[in-house]
């Protein structure tokens, strides 16, 4: 089993192990990462009195985070455990009259499973024993059923059966035959056949039924209408649905009789629905798909009488994540991306937008993306993952366009009396074109600006995706280390726009390249940066730019590329999401125009290279494979240049997704640094 030891001895395999800078004893540790919690999923309670969040924690002995059910008023009093025990429990949602509260758990070790509280005895009991996990639970309006979305499998292919093989003999196991499009899939690994479907179940227990079927995907969020006859949802039940990842309608699903209706019709995708508190309208999310590698979500309105529908916030030009009702019919909630910022504001349908508040985040302890959500009350009361740059999520709450307000601290304790990083805002020019960048720096602990440090360049993935000034684990560790830590928002990332995003549409890697050089010097024009000990590291699209840019510069004393793309055309054939990456980061089809594929690949810049460089991915990658790591690393050797190749057992994408995992990636890149960082 990979371990928190065993990782520590993979970091010994490269150099001493790290230690925080001299003189710094209340630094922050690589074994803090265990200490860290998270207030995540925080669920209002119908009336806006108390709200239930999933406490999340690093237990050290199973080397897993786990999950406990945590109650707190709104006001910040009466903080107390609801579900705790030794399996994981999430999935909480409030019944509508407040008094039981719906979630999901493994408890029992029978699975991952329906269960109930009722909040006035405090008593639970488990309603279902399924075989799949259940997902999206929603209640009925008058508290009688609650309806979920589970994998149901199908028979798998067969081509020919095998012969009887004699009693008692061991053969080998069976061959398994592939004839889906979507075989695998990143942190799950091969499929099992079958599809998503939605069910109902009584909220007494007993026997779930399912209303969806066809080999259809059906899940994501959903509404009941107000008489409870029937489920809205977003599918794509297109005939060749596979081959159109981005699209999805609205649909009707009457819950007696199992009858769809389709409820929109575009090009584009529609999802998330939510229906007004006096049932006349729909509000959802979905855009008009051009194509492109990045598109401006809107929010929708539909009138359920006449279907008219309403665009609301249209020059709004940002990823809105999320859309709910604001207790009243003629208001909602919606979240969205900001520079680098998560935002909670309140929309008017007459279309007139007030920020509430933009410190929502910390959900994400790895790297500082922009994370965290929020659930709203009949009066109007919302909760929230509230972050900041030096905590992870503790739980807010709000109310309109009042002042919002923090209520728990739960890292008080580990991280009070610790020397944690502030995230400082800086923006510059590119040296491309004069295009405005921003990007943060999180300084060692003592920081002495009459000093030179070290600094280390680190580049988000995506490449659609935003940093900002979140808690960062991985910073932190950096930063303790000795090192000034630059992360960027180049162009091609989310919070700035469409145009701003899509100045890499069909070009990536290309001039984030030089957004990135310019905020390397924009740092060093500071005045404490030694400039002969830079250094840069970044997954996923960041570890597509990290090679990138050492196949482009020599000014680095060291990479490390993490889970990266090299070969655009190997990856395009090879990866989980192939139909999505070959129709919107392309114009074609690797055979139809492989120099397309081979000019935006890091493999081709190869032969330039001259950085030692490190390359670290999880050997269950389906997302950025394996192998795309060991094509750089094996040209690197070929090239007799210093690299190293660093495989992550049992790891999917996600690297950090244990906290071993998290502590041996941050640990091993700081060794590989150590190793050419000059005195």
């Amino acid at each position: 089993m990979w371990n928190c030891t065993r990782a520590l001895l993979l970091v010994a395999a490269l150099s001493a192990p790290f230690s925080p800078a001299a003189g710094e004893d209340n630094a922050f540790l690589n074994t803090d990462v265990f200490e860290l919690e998270v207030a995540a999923n925080p669920q209002i309670s119908p009336d806006g009195s108390r709200i239930a969040y999933s406490r999340q924690s690093m237990d050290i002995m199973t080397d897993r985070p786990v999950s406990n059910i945590w109650i707190v008023d709104a006001d910040g009093s009466n903080h107390r455990p609801l579900l705790t025990g030794t399996g994981s429990f999430g999935g909480q949602t409030w019944s509508p009259g407040g008094d039981r509260l719906a979630y999901v758990t493994n408890v029992d070790d029978r699975g991952p499973q329906i269960h109930v509280m009722w909040m006035d005895t405090g008593r639970s009991g488990a309603l279902t024993n399924l075989r799949h996990s259940p997902g999206n639970l929603t209640w009925s309006p008058d508290g009688k059923w609650i309806a979920f979305s589970m994998f149901v499998p199908r028979e798998p292919s067969s081509l020919a059966p095998p012969p009887a093989k004699p009693e008692g003999a061991e053969w080998a196991p069976p061959v398994t035959v592939i004839e889906s499009v979507q075989y695998r899939g990143d942190g799950a690994g091969f499929l099992d056949a079958g599809d998503t479907h939605i069910f109902v179940l009584s909220a007494d227990g007993g026997t779930p039924r399912q209303i969806t079927s066809g080999e259809y995907n059906h899940g994501g969020r959903m509404a009941w209408t107000p008489d409870g006859s029937s489920l809205i949802f977003g599918a794509n039940r297109q005939d060749d649905w596979i081959y159109d990842p981005m699209e999805s309608e609205l649909w009707s699903v009457d819950v007696a009789s199992g009858e769809m209706t389709q409820l929109t019709d575009r090009n584009g995708p529609d999802f998330a629905p939510t229906i007004s508190p006096d049932g006349s309208k729909i509000a959802y999310i979905g855009f008009d798909d051009r194509k492109l590698g990045y598109h401006s979500r809107e929010v929708y309105v539909m009138d359920r009488r006449s279907g008219a529908l309403t665009v609301l916030a249209r020059d709004l030009d940002r990823e809105i994540d999320d859309v709910q009702w604001a207790g009243n019919s003629k208001d909602l909630y919606i979240l969205y991306d900001d520079q680098g910022d998560k935002v909670i504001a309140s929309l008017s349908l007459g279309g007139k937008l007030s920020r509430i508040t933009d410190d929502v985040g910390g959900v994400s302890i790895g790297r500082p993306y922009a994370s965290g959500g929020f659930s709203t009350a009949n009066n109007g009361a919302f909760a929230y993952s509230s972050g900041r740059s030096n905590r992870p999520a503790d739980v807010g709450v709000g109310r309109g366009t009042r002042e919002t307000r923090r209520i728990t601290d739960l890292n008080a304790d580990a991280l009070g009396h610790k020397s944690v990083g502030e995230a400082e805002e800086i923006r510059w020019k590119s040296s491309a074109d004069e295009l405005e960048i921003q990007g943060w720096i999180v300084k060692p602990p003592g920081f002495d600006a009459s000093k030179r440090y070290p600094l280390i360049l680190e580049i988000h993935g995506g490449p659609f995706a935003t940093y900002g000034p979140h808690f960062s684990a991985e910073v932190q560790l950096y930063a303790a280390a000795g090192y000034v830590v630059l992360y960027t928002n180049p162009r091609g990332s989310t919070s700035y726009g469409a145009d701003f995003a899509n100045e890499i549409h069909h070009n990536y890697p290309g001039q984030d390249y030089d957004d990135l050089m310019s905020g390397v010097d924009a740092v060093i024009a500071r005045g404490y940066i030694d400039e002969n000990n830079l250094f840069v590291t970044g997954g996923s699209g960041g570890g597509v730019l990290s090679a990138w840019i050492v196949g482009k510069t020599d000014r680095f004393a060291a990479a490390v590329v993490a889970k990266p793309v090299i070969n655009w055309i190997s990856w395009a054939l090879t990866a989980d999401m192939y139909t999505f990456g070959t129709q919107y980061w392309f114009a074609d089809l690797p055979w139809e125009n492989p120099d397309a594929y081979w000019a935006r690949s890091p493999l081709s810049l190869v032969g330039n290279v001259e950085t030692p460089t490190a390359l670290l991915t999880g050997e269950q990658d389906h997302r950025t494979p394996i192998t795309e790591s060991e094509q750089y690393y094996q040209a690197l050797k070929l090239r007799k240049i210093d690299s190293a190749l660093i495989r992550v057992p049992e790891a999917s994408h996600g690297i950090a997704g244990r906290p071993s995992h998290l502590i041996a990636k941050a640990d091993n890149i700081l060794a590989w640094f150590a190793r050419y960082r000059s005195e």
